[in-house]
């Protein structure tokens, strides 16, 4: 009978070194890997299987020139092992951890390289290997600061048959390749695409947020709007997608535009998103504030009574608490609704002087007629000196 690849003992050892490493112990778990390696007793299986578990050991510890060296030295020491396009894709990682993204790219092209020489069983692995390390190539470029090529590759990505979750994830990111590349109306189409495909995938509100800072840079205010009133809302942050995430890119993408159109002076439409800010929570700390701003629209826009009334709000709403930041904020509204009875007061007193004074002016005597003689012929002419 034959003895198995790998005996109970390694097993053992093995299965310890992943545990240890899963919990972060590891010293205890290098100590693992090493009393495999450095067995005399150790079978090849083993060996191979130590190295790899030791190489993730140092990837999960953060000490990836260490890792690299040890998958450089399976590569080396078994160049046609079935395993070879799994360590490669895992050394191609290593690599851009460390910024060495040329290599990493190289070593991800050699992934692909590798599954056409393995032989047919195991396909479907050899299959998914492929198309991850066609991923990770896009990850790469991405990562690197290369938008054009990511987008090229992630668009690619979209062909293939790949899971759903999988296309909508490529999808996304070559919209946001675009973006961070400069390629704006490219990133405008894809991102509306992306949005009317996967209205559920879970980068749908990041997606509104690229979308609407997109469309302001393009200075296409009006369509900026409509898609942040409609990320505001979108009730999706009720239902089974991540709630959190919902609500920071809803106040993200609400903050920066309400504020970028006001700085511009499109302050109605700055108003319409922080009144549709100050509806996603009932926290003081989150709605006195946005209240503030909405005070500051309103002053603008010289809808004075709605400015007073929105500021009263913020000083009566910040008597109940002891935040120092909310009562310093009612001090700044109340400073306003005071500067705006002054500004009030000194308009009507200049009103009223300046009407008074043009009724009380007389009028000038009119100009001396001029002499005519009783037919009314022209007055003759002065004598010379």
């Amino acid at each position: 009978m034959l003895a198995p690849p790998i005996s109970a003992e390694a097993q053992s050892l093995l299965a310890l070194g992943e545990s240890l490493t899963d919990r972060g112990d590891y010293s205890a778990a290098e100590i693992a890997f090493r009393q495999i390696l450095i067995s005399p007793d150790s079978t090849t299986v083993e060996q191979k299987a130590a190295l790899i578990g030791y190489a993730r050991m140092f990837r999960r510890q953060g000490t990836h020139t260490k890792a690299a060296a040890i998958y450089e030295k399976y590569l080396k020491d078994y160049p046609d092992d079935a395993h070879v396009p799994d360590v490669l894709l895992d050394l191609g990682r290593t690599l851009r951890a460390m910024g060495a993204h040329r290599l990493a790219v190289s070593r991800f092209y050699s992934v692909i390289n590798s599954t056409l020489k393995l032989p047919p069983h195991g396909f479907d692995h050899y299959q998914l290997l492929a198309k991850t390390a066609q991923f990770e190539i896009a990850e790469t470029y991405f990562e690197s600061g290369n938008f054009a090529e990511a987008e090229k590759f992630f668009a690619r990505l979209r062909l293939l048959d790949l899971a759903p979750v999988d296309r909508a994830r490529a999808h996304f990111k070559s919209g946001y390749a675009a973006v961070l590349g400069g390629e704006l109306d490219q990133a405008v189409k894809i991102m509306r695409l992306f949005l009317e495909q996967w209205p559920r995938d879970e980068n749908v509100p990041e997606a509104r947020y690229l979308l609407a800072t997109s469309l302001r840079q393009l200075r296409r205010v009006d369509e900026a709007l409509a898609v942040t009133l409609e990320l505001l809302r979108n009730q999706q942050a009720q239902s089974d997608a991540d709630p959190r995430k919902w609500a920071y890119w809803q106040r993200r993408t609400g903050n920066q535009l309400a504020n970028e159109f006001f700085h511009i002076g499109e302050t109605s439409h700055a108003l319409a998103i922080y009144q549709g800010l100050v509806a996603l929570a009932d926290d003081p700390a989150w709605r006195l504030p946005v209240l503030y701003q909405i005070a500051l629209c309103y002053e603008r826009l010289r809808t004075l009574d709605r400015a007073r009334e929105t500021y009263q709000a913020i000083v009566d709403g910040a008597k109940a608490g002891t935040n120092a930041e909310l009562n310093e904020l009612a001090k700044m509204a109340a400073w306003r609704m005071n500067n705006m009875s002054w500004n009030d007061k000194t308009e009507r007193q200049l009103t009223e002087f300046f009407s008074t004074a043009e009724n009380s002016d007389p009028k000038p005597a009119p100009p001396p007629a001029t002499p005519h003689d009783a037919s009314a012929s022209p007055a003759a002419p002065p004598k010379a000196l």
